[in-house]
C-alpha cells in the first residue's frame, strides 16, 4: 500500500496545490475541492484520494479506474495531458520534482520527522545494527519505531508494509509511529528497505554509515554522499554524521565479553552520544542490557 491517508493531518485543496507548485488545474473552478489522502497506486485509491501515479506512463484506463474507486482528483505530468482525454474528475498537470513531492507529503502528514528523533543507518548490511540500536534506545527509555525490510514496527506493533518503501510509505509510517507515542525512529537505509528518493523531506537527526561501507575516511564520505543523493536526504543543517570513536569503543568493550564483537555496539553508542544522550545514562543502559542478557 502506497498511500498517505489515515495519517493526513492538514487540509489540502486543489487550489493550494495549483498555486504552491505552479500546476495547471482542469477545470479551473475545481480549486475549492479538498482531498483527504495522497495515493500513488491504484489499489490504494479511496474516496477523497488525490491519485499521483508512480508510473509516468499514464493512460485513460488508469484514470477511469481511479474515478471508479472514488478519487477526487489526479496529479499527472504535463506530458500525460493528451493521453487521458476528458476526465470526470479534476486534473492537475505539471512537473513535481522529488523534493517537491516529498515536501508535499511531509506537510500533509504534519511533518512527523520534525517531532521524532530520527536515526538512519546507511549500508547494504545494516539491518541487524538497526535492531540493535532500536533495542538500545528502548533501554534508554525511548519508545521506538523501526523502518526496515527485516521488520518494521511502531513500538511493539508490526507494520504491514511492502518493500522497498516509497516516500508515501515512509511519511505514512512516521506519522503512525508518532501517533502511537514513539519518541524515536530508526531507519535502515538500504535498497531492500527504501526506494529511490524515499527520504525526501525526512528530517534526519543522526546518520551513520555501516562498517562495511569503505575502509578509508574518504571512501566512506563518498559512499555517504552517494546514498544521500539516491534516497533524497540532506547531510547539512542539524543532521549529525556519527562515527565510532575511542570513547564509544571503550564503553562497548566494557559491556561485552572479551571475545565478543563490539563494533556494532560501539556505533550505536556513538549515535546516541551524537543525539545528546549523557554518558552516565549510556553506562546505566549498558549495565541494564548486560544484566538482561
Amino acid at each position: 500500500m502506497s498511500a498517505l491517508s489515515e495519517s493526513i493531518s492538514r487540509r489540502l485543496t486543489l487550489g493550494q496545490l495549483k498555486g504552491r507548485y505552479g500546476l495547471t488545474l482542469v477545470p479551473d473552478f475545481a480549486e475549492p475541492v479538498t482531498v483527504t489522502s495522497l495515493v500513488d497506486d491504484l489499489p490504494s485509491v479511496r474516496p477523497g484520494s488525490l491519485y499521483v501515479p508512480a508510473d509516468q506512463q499514464v493512460d485513460q484506463g488508469m484514470i477511469e479506474e481511479a474515478e471508479r474507486r472514488g478519487a477526487y482528483a489526479a496529479l499527472l505530468p504535463t506530458s500525460a495531458r493528451q493521453e487521458v482525454g476528458r476526465a470526470r474528475i479534476p486534473m492537475l498537470f505539471g512537473t513535481m520534482h522529488p523534493w517537491q513531492m516529498g515536501q508535499l507529503l511531509a506537510n500533509a502528514a504534519g511533518d512527523p520527522s520534525g517531532a521524532l528523533a530520527v536515526f538512519a543507518l546507511v549500508g547494504s548490511q545494516v539491518q541487524d545494527q538497526v535492531d540493535l540500536l532500536a533495542d538500545f534506545l528502548h533501554v534508554l527509555g525511548n519508545p521506538v519505531g523501526i523502518l526496515s525490510a527485516k521488520g518494521s514496527y511502531s513500538l511493539d506493533r508490526r507494520l504491514d508494509l511492502e518493500y522497498p518503501l516509497s516516500m508515501f510509505d515512509v511519511q505514512r509510517s512516521l506519522s503512525i509511529t508518532l501517533e502511537d507515542g514513539a519518541a524515536a525512529v530508526v531507519i535502515s537505509v538500504d535498497e531492500q528497505t527504501l526506494a529511490r528518493d524515499a527520504l525526501q523531506a525526512v528530517d534526519l537527526d543522526v546518520v551513520a554509515l555501516g562498517a562495511q561501507e569503505g575502509s578509508t575516511r574518504d571512501m566512506r564520505h563518498v559512499r555517504l554522499i552517494s546514498r544521500a543523493r539516491r534516497y533524497g536526504f540532506n547531510l547539512g543543517g542539524h543532521t549529525i554524521v556519527a562515527r565510532r570513536n575511542e570513547e564509544s569503543d571503550g564503553l562497548a568493550r566494557q559491556s561485552l565479553p572479551a571475545d565478543a564483537q563490539s563494533d556494532d555496539l560501539s556505533l550505536c553508542i556513538a549515535m546516541t552520544m551524537a543525539a545528546g544522550v549523557k554518558r552516565n545514562n549510556i553506562r546505566s543502559a549498558l549495565r541494564v542490557s548486560r544484566e538482561m542478557s
